[in-house]
């Protein structure tokens, strides 16, 4: 075995700008930049090499055209001084398998901690080059992440294992990062356990993952893909509940109760989820499928169909100025909808938890000055409207056709006293609440509710401002036939992108680009399909950017 300090100086910055310096841990922590070479030995099927139970499964097919389709945007071109050279990635193969997740706490007070859940995974790349090539890649490029990631001093330990080279790298905490080199393959990942659970599927001890049926299904012309098993679910349900309780409240009761029921109906309701990412002429489209069990199915197509009537032009009520995001709901009948969905989440738990869910659904709205969501949603149209007007959420508000304004008088908070005369603001009869945070204005028979400030805005949209419903990030989503479509602005992903694969020219501000989300649920579960200019997979990058020190 051989052992030595894998501690490198580091490359001029101009240098480490130039290069895909992290584009080979591309999807959760590996890509790789392997010459091309058609010399070497024959291609493997990753999908023959990953265990059948991976709780989460990624692959691209091409990296170099899942690459290209991030550098090659008009937003990534624009910012851009040189456009990365990513041919070397074309044809390159990966697969990444999530084989569990290790939860650590980290104390920040006496009282309070925050908790981490780090995945364990291996990753799988086929180089299709020559085995000194991958040995080459996996020692220098590979280890030179892994030495900068863990705060340098790394130490590297080689040694012939397993039919091939294996590289065992340990941080100064004694974290560790593994790789083996067989032929053109390599195998990396934080988890020896599942590099050798790959080794084991090889040699024919375990099932692979190509037999699942939604796996075979997945891969056509696409950028990337993925899978998630009922396991996986469950495992992700947990902790998407805990996630939640700690940012939920200060009660500890109500931070149990979340973190105990909220994995409970995503674990009973949702099986397996599928993504899949392809380029389009308005962008990357990522379409995610979370298969849900028959009766949730049932239910949801039932009661959660798109209207029959057109738009009612609620849009135009919304300023220019709504940078954040805006989702327009067209739903046959709300109430109907808003029953369904709680039946369902109080089927999937016990009947004291059901009980606390309806006594507390109520106030789900509260953040828009709704006080009762049933008698609200009883009283309005089929399409509704709702907007943030900053990134933090305080700003918000919701815009409905009134049907009954006696009653939904009646779902609006206690702190609009609507015994007092309205105020007179543009055409609409106005309400603030008594501390002034809240307003409810009533326009042509229409309902505008929530912070005053921006209620306010809404009532200037098309007199003396510019109306969202104006502008192109509106129209992208405006002949959508979905039940719920979303549409924001985002400003810092290019910039973010450029940072990690290239350079940006300096003094340039980034462009707005518009995200379409739209939300349909058929007789297999729900369907959301997002059109983006960078997708998940810039998402991911931007992450690993993160994580990468300069």
């Amino acid at each position: 075995m051989e052992k030595r300090n894998a501690k490198r100086s580091r490359e001029p910055e101009s240098r480490r700008n130039g290069r895909l310096k992290m584009i080979f841990l591309f999807s959760l922590c590996l890509c790789v930049s392997v010459v091309n070479s058609s010399c070497g030995s024959k291609p493997t099927d990753l999908r023959t090499v990953i265990p059948a139970d991976a709780l989460v499964y990624l692959e691209t097919n091409d990296l170099g055209k899942a690459v290209s389709a991030i550098t090659e945007n008009k937003s990534f071109q624009r910012l851009a001084k040189t456009k990365p050279d990513t041919s070397a990635l074309n044809g390159m193969k990966l697969a990444v398998a999530v084989t569990g997740f290790q939860t650590t706490e980290q104390a920040v007070t006496e009282e309070n901690s925050v908790l981490n859940f780090q995945p364990r995974f291996v990753a799988v790349a086929e180089t299709n080059g020559w085995n000194y090539q991958a040995l080459s890649f996996t020692e220098n490029k590979l280890g030179e992440f892994i030495n900068e990631t863990y705060g340098g001093e790394v130490v590297l330990e080689t040694s012939d294992k397993h039919d091939g080279k294996y590289f065992v790298w340990t941080s100064q905490d004694s974290r560790k990062a593994y790789a083996l080199v067989r032929g053109s393959l390599i195998f990396f990942g934080n988890d020896e356990w599942a590099i050798e659970k790959c080794l084991s599927v090889t040699r024919g001890e375990a099932e692979n993952i190509a037999r699942n049926p939604k796996i075979s299904s997945l891969y056509a012309d696409l950028l990337a893909s993925g899978y998630i098993s009922p396991d996986g679910v469950a495992q992700i349900a947990n902790i998407a509940g805990v996630s939640l309780a700690m940012r939920a409240s200060e009660e500890g009761e109500v931070k149990s109760f979340i973190a105990r029921v909220l994995p409970e109906i995503l674990r009973k309701s949702i099986t397996e989820m599928t993504w899949t990412a392809r380029k389009t002429e308005q962008g990357i489209e990522d379409l995610y499928v979370f298969e849900t069990n028959r009766e949730v199915a049932a239910v949801f197509k039932e009661t959660l169909g798109p209207a029959s009537a057109g738009p009612e032009n609620l849009a135009d009520l919304l300023p220019l100025s709504v940078t954040t995001s805006v989702t327009r709901y067209s739903i046959t009948n709300p109430q109907i909808a808003w029953r369904s969905v709680l039946l369902i989440a109080q089927k999937q738990t016990d009947t004291l938890s059901g009980n606390l869910i309806a006594a507390f659904s109520g106030s789900l709205l509260e953040p828009y000055g709704v006080e009762d969501t049933e008698i609200f949603l009883s009283a309005i149209g089929p399409q509704i409207i709702t907007a943030r007007f900053d990134g933090e959420g305080d700003n918000n508000v919701v815009i409905a056709t009134v049907k009954d304004v006696t009653r939904i008088k009646k779902g609006i908070a206690k702190e609009i006293n609507f015994s007092k005369a309205p105020e007179k603001q543009e055409n609409a009869d106005l309400w603030r609440s008594v501390n002034g945070e809240l307003a409810a204005a009533f326009i042509e028979g229409k309902i505008i509710l929530g912070e005053t400030e921006s209620v306010l805005k809404c009532l200037q949209a098309g007199v003396t401002v510019s109306r969202f419903s104006d502008g192109e990030i509106s129209k992208m989503a405006s002949n959508s036939n979905a039940v719920a479509v979303t549409v924001a602005t985002d400003f810092a992903s290019a910039p973010k992108l450029i940072e990690t694969l290239a350079e940006k020219y300096s003094g340039i501000e980034p462009l707005p680009s518009g995200v379409v989300t739209e939300t349909r649920f058929n007789q297999n579960g729900i369907e959301r399909r997002t059109v983006s200019d960078f997708g998940l997979i810039g998402s991911i990058i931007e992450q690993l950017g993160k994580a990468a020190p300069e």
